[in-house]
């Protein structure tokens, strides 16, 4: 007989691994609410960085990683995920509803896939150039389809162009106390289960070899991947049309975790960018430089990382936090 019930189980399973997504600062701006076998996401505004995502993008981008992170998930389960986003125009905040099919198998690409989730680390060391790039570059462009958001890979001549937008967002924020206090409080040690933790950081002497990224307080003196040199990533940037609406922005959050997903199975390390994407002047800069009409929404650097230690993960706040089940 077909299963058509889902065990509560498998849904705590499912949202546990979906939230390891990547989210602004780690802040985890989501809840899940069960009722029988469906799900709503709802975000969540009391996680808001207000000196940093005042507009709410961040959380939507981070909302929208959460929701294809539990698509996997279920996906590696045996069950198609069937999604229906806002569907309450008087809610900003219920982001979507998840309902499930069970599908007749699941295949060891899906299992993969699920797998990639907790192998996947933000990683703000330097790169090298990632290998075979032009296959894996065709098969990540490949990935965002589905969510109808454009991938552009800013040109290595392009690059230092780049590299001065992201020092003039970064100039631009030294004038903002209150960003900067944001981000001390997010990085600070801390046992809540979110936040930025010191061994996610990187040193200064780390920082000054990476060309394109947030400047976040020093974590130590360490400098690891000295033979890698100078940050040597490609430069993803995805973005959505010209009228960057909520659903734009949630479709280009599930788009960033395919692309996460697909370059950890391809062994590739990355670092999700938002810092450049906060500012309109540096929005403006990206945008000029791709010589496109749409709205660039987050960068991702991708590379080779050196053989090392895997990085340890980042912590994640309690199951009992983030899904609440309703009888």
């Amino acid at each position: 007989m077909t299963q058509t019930m889902i065990d509560a189980s498998v849904l705590r399973e499912a949202v546990g691994l979906a939230c390891r997504a990547p989210s602004l600062h780690n802040s985890q701006p989501w809840r899940w609410v069960s009722d029988g076998p469906v799900l709503h996401l709802f975000a969540d505004p009391m996680r808001i960085l207000l000196a940093t995502d005042g507009s709410g993008r961040e959380m939507l981008l981070s909302c929208g990683a959460v929701l294809d992170h539990l698509r996997v998930a279920m996906a590696a389960a045996g069950w198609d995920a069937l999604i229906d986003r806002f569907p309450d125009r008087h809610d900003p905040e219920y982001l979507a509803t998840v309902s499930f099919v069970p599908m007749p198998t699941v295949s060891e690409a899906q299992r993969g896939r699920a797998d990639a989730i907790l192998r996947r680390r933000t990683d703000r060391l330097p790169f090298t150039v990632p290998a075979d790039w032009d296959r894996i570059e065709g098969r990540l462009r490949q990935v965002v389809i589905p969510h109808h958001v454009m991938s552009d890979v800013v040109l290595d001549h392009d690059r230092n162009k780049l590299a001065e937008a992201s020092r003039l967002t970064e100039t631009l924020r030294i004038s903002d106390p209150t960003y900067e206090a944001e981000l001390d409080w997010w990085t600070a040690p801390r046992a809540s289960g979110d936040g930025v933790p010191a061994s996610a950081l990187v040193s200064a002497s780390e920082a000054g070899r990476t060309d394109i990224a947030r400047t976040f307080p020093s974590a130590n003196s360490m400098d690891r991947r000295l033979d890698a040199g100078a940050d040597q990533s490609k430069i993803i940037v995805l973005s959505t049309g010209h009228e960057d609406t909520r659903s734009d922005v949630l479709r280009c959050g599930e788009a960033l975790s395919a692309i996460l997903l697909e370059c950890t199975l391809a062994g590739l390390a990355s670092c999700t960018l938002t810092h450049m994407t906060e500012l309109w002047q540096s929005r403006e800069l990206i945008r000029a430089l791709l010589g496109q009409a749409g709205a660039p929404q987050v960068l991702v650097r991708v590379g080779e990382a050196p053989w090392e230690r895997p990085l340890p993960a980042t912590p994640r706040r309690p199951l009992s936090e983030t899904l609440r089940f309703d009888v």
